[in-house]
């Protein structure tokens, strides 16, 4: 792919659970030799309320979405990215350039891909929007995933294997799925409201396309060197 100036060296790829970040991220990640990371692994809050085979779901997951409405586990959930946000500012400002800027913020040279630290594929439900459009971290590029909730449903209950669960396990599971669609909702609307790139990954174009889409867009719409997430979508 081609570049005006720089590729990025930090790519974020934003959504909401079961849109496909995971397979996105390491895919682009293997693609261009970068480290992939995901937010969930820097901090821990109350995620999927189901068991799986490398997993067992810890009683405070089950109060968590047993006694939260929507409204509480949306704000719980927002609450907790927030607090997590200086953590993953410096991430990505350790692996976008280090010293590649002057102190009126203007762009050096960048380096060669092999000189300092390796470039970030960074996935999760975290990087929220309005905070990653305040970024000032030069070679950094943004794209939120979305899907339709039909989709997000099928494939929340073929995770968490819905049919064969109890009834209050289908309970939790309808609560986790609710909080999904409602966090989609309020996501979505920031990015459109930002001009930031989003794109459909459930409307069933192979992985690799869907892996084309998104460096597409990240070309399009990456963040220029020192300054914000420019306007428009990509």
């Amino acid at each position: 792919m081609t570049y005006r100036t720089a590729p990025p060296r930090v790519l974020l790829i934003g959504g909401t659970s079961h849109t496909g970040k995971s397979r996105v991220a390491a895919a682009l990640a293997d693609r261009l030799g970068f480290e992939c990371r995901s937010t969930d692994h820097l901090a821990r809050h109350p995620g999927r309320p189901w068991d799986t085979p490398d997993w067992q779901m810890p009683p405070h997951v089950a109060e968590h979405y047993d006694s939260l409405t929507l409204d509480e586990l949306i704000a719980s959930v927002l609450d907790h990215y927030e607090r997590l946000w200086p953590r993953i500012e410096q991430l990505i400002a350790e692996h976008a350039e280090p010293g590649a800027s002057t102190e009126d913020g203007a762009s050096t040279e960048p380096p060669s891909p092999a000189a300092g630290s390796r470039g970030l594929v960074l996935e999760g439900s975290a990087l929220w929007p309005t905070r990653v459009a305040t970024l000032r971290t030069p070679h950094t590029a943004a794209v939120w995933l979305t899907a339709d909730d039909k989709v997000l449903r099928t494939r929340i209950h073929a995770s968490s294997d819905y049919s064969s669960a109890t009834d209050r396990g289908r309970h939790l599971i309808d609560k986790f799925l609710a909080r999904t669609l409602r966090y989609q909702t309020l996501m979505t609307r920031s990015v459109d409201e930002l001009g930031l790139p989003r794109l459909d990954s459930g409307d069933g174009r192979p992985p690799a396309a869907l892996t084309d889409a998104v460096l597409a867009a990240a070309g399009a719409r990456r963040a220029a060197p020192g300054s914000e997430f420019g306007a428009g979508r990509g």
